[in-house]
């Protein structure tokens, strides 16, 4: 071999390079292993929430000696920065796809119009969207064509308004017109990127990932490590929408808030008459209601008035506030408030007012309720578009508040405001995201400068979040979580576990198995094995990727591949040997007879990785990343680093051995007539495949959340707990619950659909109360609501990890897997087209797969009603598939390139002979590679975790059948849709 000399300089290199680039995680693994020994022998378990203590502990800790010399050339925080990226199933945190509204963005450029045909155009888009793929604004633009009449989008009305008049004129063309609001939009959504990355750089958590996922709105984030899930969802999907209101003295709507109490109340009677709205004594009735009511923990019953009985306490006479609720009454009553027949009620000079909800007290139940001073466009006469600084601080009585700085066209306006309120002894709201978090008055007259300060009843990351928000500035637009994951840190920690134990069982069987059968050549493959995985783990910590449970799946996966392209070339090498070549010889020709299958079955499963990889999100990236970089380093290792080995020994003139005792000549002299049998192999498999068909069609597949849309949550117990009695509790709270067994009987996957087209952090908190309830009596004693639901890198009861997917992103994740497996199919069918220049190759190759895909499918609809474990249709799923594909068609390609070689060295064979004496000559290859590919996903599919079990249950499947179908379905199809003659003119 040539350059031997300068692949050497590479190879060292190279390992220099990954050991440096993992030598960071390890610096970083090891400071946090001494961070959690202090936080433990600091903090014993009788200290209330020592879970917390400790975590905050760790903190503390790092953040001390984050900027220590670590040996001369780093620091924790530098090696923090540099380490292994790790996934959260491996590390635990959340996962969420941000869905920016569109609908707001257009309302937005249109100013808020009321125009009639643009609100119709919204409200079809609306319905479009549930039946089509296409972004929001192409359906706006569709059914704005449909109901549009004489209008055009040009319209003074509509978009050539002065916030566009710079870009749109009333002349333009409505496709001259989404043009510019197609750019614009595009535009908001780079805005609300750059918004959540500011506010994301704040949160303090190491290595996060926010991605824009193509033209959609939808934007990705990542945050490993986050603990605080609901800080997390707040911070994300607040749209900082600060405002500055006047308000209205209370004195003056109380007999409103009477007259609005009399309709709804008789409304829901059926009974409004002209007699219910006469006006009675205000003063009186209000402290008559109030009364019986001594605090705010006896709240009245519901009884006919659905207003007044719901006041648990009143503001003083003349401020702002109107009255007080219970906070799960506020949206109702604001309801009532809001409704077009009530609104009639309020005196002209109030007709413009905007009640409001103030922000819940921390230990308290109750929210105020405010009338702001608005107009008629329902326009702020101050926002937070002028505030330039906001900092975190502390107002004077020591709690936590926020300090802002206005630009000077802001404190013009402040200056305007507080000076009024000071005359008029009234009060300004202080409004974030129509929450009222404050209302003060002014003292001292008009404030200059345009410093003001928020307080309220803030916890300290509350006003520190607030902060950043306001820093980063606002959403363009309202951002909607449509998809969620949260793994705990605990459940994170048993991942890794895991994953370590089944990838050194793998390793280590792998190791053995090739020393055993291919003597001193199977170490120096062993050597170039170990490389393999150096180079992998190196890249991965170099380029930034994340380690992911799959992506360990694929790393292992790619112990296989490496070890089949050593088979390739020992098995090539023992074939040359066989014909009497001399060892040089024997050792050029294996290597280089070879390469075109290595090339080949590696392009075919590079090829399906890189769709996996284009269709993929999150763990499934991970997967086929991993995959990706082992396909090249496998490349790299096994034709040259093995190659090198091999060479340096044969040229000091020491044995090279390609066989043990136990193995030489095993599977050499076999000749089976495999085309002989095939009718039988077609029987075989038109009756599995029918019978797959069968139970596809009769009884379905278990398709997971990613599909169906919904929640699920892993729930651990102390004990063992029965599903069937754990469901019927639950479908009492929430309809309809499925409850299943996840890995240990103390363990259940909890499936529900309920309210899962509603979004928000109050939607969450009330599912997790109703399940905290529910399951309250199987839970040990003591165990609280917060215990049950805030991970802990030592947590082990409650819920474990949980995933959102709502209706709209599960259909689009059905059809992006239907499109990946489709589009593998296609693009490996023109691949081998190309190779092999005769479509029979290409049929016999898709026959397979398409053999293989099914009967898999059949497997999971026969078997997931009795299995132990999760066979979930879901994302994962479809990476297996994928991953089947690819091993398939590897399997396949090997077969082919051998008949395609047979064909040209033995022209005067009956071709059926040729085809034959391939096969015959693979086999060895065929079984060795694929009882090591099953000796190695067995020991995952057993050590590497509940979570990934039925995926490599579907590979496991999958290889077996695989196996057989590049025997007995791709060969037999090219042999039986191939004439002979086409063959050998090629040789003419």
């Amino acid at each position: 071999m040539q350059n031997n000399s300068l692949v050497r300089v590479f190879g060292i290199l190279f390992a220099l390079v990954s050991i440096y680039q993992l030598s960071f995680t390890f610096i970083s693994s090891s400071v946090e292993t001494e961070a959690e020994n202090f936080a433990v022998q600091t903090t014993s378990e009788e200290v209330p929430d020592y879970f917390e203590v400790r975590d905050n502990k760790i903190a503390a800790y790092l953040d001390s000696i984050g900027n220590n010399s670590i040996y001369g050339f780093t620091s924790y925080n530098d090696a923090k920065a540099k380490e292994l990226n790790k996934g959260l199933d491996l590390k635990g945190g959340i996962n969420v796809i941000l869905q920016i509204s569109i609908r707001d963005i257009l309302k937005g450029l249109a100013e808020n119009t009321r125009n009639v045909v643009f609100n119709k155009a919204l409200e079809e888009a609306n319905l479009l969207q549930k039946s089509t793929d296409e972004p929001y604004v192409e359906s706006f633009f569709t059914a704005f064509e449909t109901v549009k009449g004489d209008q055009k989008l040009s319209s003074p009305e509509i978009f050539g308004n002065r916030t566009l008049s710079e870009e749109i004129n009333f002349e333009m063309s409505d496709a001259e017109t989404q043009v510019v609001i197609r750019r614009k939009i595009d535009e908001s959504i780079v805005s609300a990127f750059e918004v959540l990355r500011k506010r994301i750089d704040k949160f303090g958590v190491t290595q996060p990932n926010i991605q824009r996922l193509g033209t959609s709105g939808r934007i990705l984030v990542e945050l490993p490590g986050a603990k605080d899930v609901d800080r997390v969802k707040n911070l994300l999907q607040s749209t900082a929408q600060l405002e500055f209101w006047e308000t209205f003295k209370n004195d003056a709507l109380i007999g409103f808030l009477i007259q609005a109490n009399e309709l709804v109340s008789n409304q829901s009677k059926n009974t409004v008459t002209d007699d219910t709205l006469e006006e009675k004594d205000a003063a009186s009735e209000i402290d008559d209601l109030l009364a019986d009511v001594a605090s705010t923990d006896s709240i009245a019953p519901l009884t006919e008035n659905l207003i007044l009985d719901k006041i648990v306490g009143q503001g003083f006479q003349g401020g702002p506030v109107l009255a007080q609720f219970a906070a799960r009454d506020g949206e109702q009553i604001l309801g009532y408030l809001n409704q077009p027949e009530v609104r009639k009620l309020l005196p002209s000079e109030y007709r413009y007012v905007r009640f409001a909800l103030g922000k819940p007290e921390a230990d308290s139940d109750v929210v105020e309720l405010f009338a702001l001073r608005s107009n008629r466009d329902n326009r702020a006469p101050l926002s937070g578009g002028v505030v330039v600084d906001a900092v975190q601080t502390f107002d004077q009585l020591g709690n936590p508040a926020v300090s802002m700085q206005m630009d000077s066209r802001g404190s013009r306006i402040w200056e305007n405001m507080t000076g009024k309120a000071f005359k008029e002894a009234s009060n300004i709201a202080i409004v974030l995201d129509n929450i009222v978090y404050s209302a003060p008055g002014v003292s001292s007259g008009a404030i200059a400068g345009g410093r003001s300060e928020i307080t309220g009843d803030f916890s300290l990351n509350e006003a520190i979040d607030l902060a950043n928000v306001l820093r980063a500035g606002k959403l363009p637009a309202s951002a909607e979580i449509i998809q969620s994951e949260i793994v705990g840190p605990s459940l994170g920690k048993e991942a890794i576990q895991s994953g370590i134990y089944s990838f050194v069982i793998a390793l280590i069987f792998v190791l053995v198995w090739m020393v055993f059968y291919y003597g001193s050549s199977g170490l120096f493959a062993d050597i170039a094995l170990l490389l393999n995985i150096l180079l992998i783990f190196g890249i991965l910590a170099g380029l930034g990727a994340v380690l992911t449970l799959p992506g360990i799946a694929g790393i292992v996966l790619t112990i296989g591949i490496s070890v089949d392209a050593n088979v390739l070339i020992f098995e090539r090498v023992r074939e040359e040997l066989r014909k009497g070549k001399g060892i040089r010889k024997a050792i050029a020709d294996g290597f280089n007879n070879a390469l075109s299958s290595i090339l080949d079955a590696n392009i075919t499963t590079g090829l399906t990785a890189l769709i996996l990889f284009i269709f993929g999100t999150g763990p499934i990236k991970g997967f086929a990343t991993t995959l990706l970089i082992g396909i090249g380093t496998s490349l790299f290792t096994a034709i040259f680093i093995t190659r090198i080995l091999v060479d340096s020994r044969n040229e000091k003139g020491k044995n090279v051995s390609f066989s043990t005792k136990a193995t030489k000549g095993l599977l050499s002299d076999i000749s089976i007539s495999f085309l002989q049998r095939r009718k039988i192999a077609y029987l075989v498999s038109s009756v599995l495949i029918l019978l797959s068909l069968a139970s596809l069609t009769f009884q379905g597949l278990n398709q997971g959340v990613d599909f169906l849309g919904g929640r699920s949550y892993t729930v651990r117990f102390e004990n063992p707990v029965n599903p069937t009695e754990i469901s019927s509790v639950l479908n009492t709270e929430f309809g309809s619950a499925e409850v299943k067994t996840f890995g240990e009987e103390n363990q259940l996957k909890i499936t529900t659909k309920y309210k899962v087209d509603v979004e928000g952090v109050a939607v969450d908190e009330e599912i997790h109360e109703k399940l905290y309830t529910s399951l309250q009596p199987y839970l040990p004693d003591g165990i609280s609501y917060e215990g049950f639901v805030k991970g802990s890198s030592e947590k082990t009861i409650g819920i474990m990890s949980s995933i959102k997917v709502g209706p709209t992103i599960a259909d689009d994740i059905k059809n992006n897997s239907f499109l990946a497996v489709i589009g593998s199919l296609i693009v490996v069918f023109l691949y081998i087209l190309l190779r092999f220049q005769k479509w029979q190759f290409s049929l016999g190759a898709v026959a397979a797969v398409f053999h293989d895909v099914l009967i898999v499918l059949g497997i999971f609809s026969i078997t997931y009603t009795f299995m132990p474990f999760s066979m979930e249709i879901n994302q994962a799923f479809i990476a297996a598939i994928l991953t089947v594909i690819g091993y398939s068609l590897n399997d396949t390609v090997v077969v082919f390139d051998r008949i395609r070689e047979y064909v040209n060295e033995h022209t005067k064979w009956e071709f059926n002979n040729t085809v034959n004496a391939a096969l015959n000559s693979t086999l060895s290859r065929t079984l060795n590679t694929s009882l090591t590919t099953l000796i190695v996903l067995l020991a995952i599919f057993i050590f590497g975790g509940e979570s990934i079990r039925g995926f490599m249950f579907a590979l496991i499947i999958g290889v077996i059948v695989g196996t057989y179908s590049s025997v007995f379905i791709a060969t037999p199809v090219m042999y039986d849709t191939q004439k002979k003659k086409v063959l050998l003119e090629d040789k003419k």
